[in-house]
């Protein structure tokens, strides 16, 4: 009796332990699952600051939603070497102190343990920013802030620190300067609304929007998440920079300056709370930046979300420009709207006017008829601008790239005829001379060809 009864006992424990062998193979394939999930989720961070046990804090939620001690991620010298990469990556003029990329490239060390020094004793002062300006389009011009390379890389640091930290916040109706998001996402957005009938536009634009940040705003926004003293000090810091323009230096009030690395980041944690106005209140926006559009299905309901922003831009002391924003149902011609390159329009999307403008600027630039050089040393600095261009707005609808094929093909004839010692437009007679496939057997991208492959897919 007793035997039978160990037996029993014996066949129980055995289902037992096979019973806790599946739930632990069972949680540890979940918590495997879930390890990957967050991995291909956060893959754009730096590892080395991101660890799997980081990431698990960060979408669990830290005690009060705050993060305290970061600057030790800041100064760690991977931080500092992977942000210096990413600068010179982006190359950039100089500062102020005239150091380019290069040269600080032949002394990265010095210049990195001096900056590792200098965050981690708190003895950090960035230099002035240099002001330059360029060129916006109708002879107006746009300025751009160019810090040092040292304070560029600084910046990059805290960048991929704190970003992950917003960008978890961040809604999905926001694609610019955001990790893998983009303009074209944003107009794929645009177009899938449009045609699902929200055809009523809020075209809005923020003016000098980059400029007018209030400062003291945005540094409350930025402590609702970050609680580490250096690290609020060190964004203060920037937004007060001194800039030099010319041989003038002064200290700006508000704003952030265009051009430093942090301050896109910067300005969508300050729009972040519009996107949620918007959306708590049940409008369709999509923002690129300070750029964005809002569509709707009515024209009473296009008109209450206009409401909303200008009450939101009010209370955070910004200002909606008065000639650029307005509404309009995007079906009916003249009432269209532009956003980020494209004019939508009457059913129909096409490149618009200032972009078309800055290509043929650009087109320009690369084939002036004195240059000088051989014809495929031309071609082979107009292909990757024709590609890229091509990549971009090979989605419009209203009419094919090969209008731009011409005006490409018609400036390099004329740079042929200069060869040759004649003046000439490229125009008439010199497409008989110079037929389409010749420039096709040297090598030229043709725009059309490359559009019609894509919408043939």
């Amino acid at each position: 009796m007793i035997e039978k009864v160990w037996k029993e006992a014996k066949k129980v424990t055995e289902v037992m332990e096979t019973s806790k062998q599946v739930t632990d193979t069972y949680k540890t394939n979940k918590e495997e699952q879930a390890q990957c999930m967050r991995q291909l989720k956060w893959e754009w961070v730096e590892a080395s600051i991101w660890t799997d046990s980081m990431l698990t804090a960060l979408e669990s939620g830290v005690k009060g939603n705050k993060w305290f001690s970061l600057i030790d991620k800041v100064y760690r010298p991977k931080t500092l070497e992977a942000a210096w990469q990413k600068v010179r990556a982006n190359k950039g003029a100089g500062g102020v102190d005239e150091i380019t990329t290069k040269m600080f490239e032949t002394q990265q060390m010095k210049y990195l343990k001096e900056l590792e020094l200098e965050l981690k004793t708190g003895t950090y002062i960035p230099k002035a920013v240099k002001r330059v300006y360029i060129p916006k389009g109708q002879g107006k011009t746009r300025p751009l802030g160019i810090p040092t390379i040292k304070d560029r890389i600084a910046q990059q640091a805290i960048k991929m620190v704190i970003e992950p930290i917003f960008e978890k916040e961040f809604l999905d109706m926001s694609y610019g300067f955001r990790p893998k998001r983009g303009a074209k996402m944003a107009l794929k957005e645009v177009t899938r609304l449009i045609e699902e009938g929200y055809t009523w536009v809020v075209d809005a634009d923020l003016q000098a929007y980059f400029d007018t940040i209030p400062h003291d705003r945005l540094m409350m926004k930025v402590k609702e998440r970050i609680s580490d003293g250096n690290i609020i000090k060190l964004i203060e810091l920037w937004l007060k920079q001194e800039i030099m323009e010319e041989c003038n230096l002064w200290k700006p009030t508000m704003g952030s300056p265009q051009g430093a690395v942090i301050s896109p980041l910067l300005s969508n944690i300050y729009l972040h709370d519009l996107d949620l106005a918007v959306t708590r209140a049940g409008y369709k926006m999509i923002r690129y930046a300070d750029d964005f559009v809002i569509l709707a299905k009515t024209q009473e309901e296009a008109t209450e979300a206009l409401k909303v922003v200008q009450t939101w831009v009010t209370e955070n002391e910004l200002i909606l420009h008065p000639e650029k924003t307005h509404l309009g149902n995007c079906l009916i011609e003249g009432q269209g709207f532009e956003f980020l390159g494209y004019r939508f329009e009457a059913g129909s999307s096409w490149v618009r006017k200032k972009s078309i403008q800055k290509f043929r600027e650009r087109i320009r630039e690369l084939t002036k008829r004195s240059c000088g050089t051989s014809l495929k040393t031309v071609i082979a600095k107009l292909n990757p601008v024709l590609r890229g261009w091509c990549n971009y707005f090979r989605d419009v609808t209203k009419y094919t790239l090969g209008t731009f094929d011409s005006f490409v093909r018609r400036r390099l004839r004329a740079i042929l005829q200069r060869h040759n010692k004649k003046k000439s437009f490229g125009a008439g007679w010199c497409h008989l001379k110079y037929p389409n496939k010749f420039f096709a057997n040297n090598g030229l991208i043709n725009m059309e060809d490359l559009q019609r492959q894509y919408l043939a897919r």
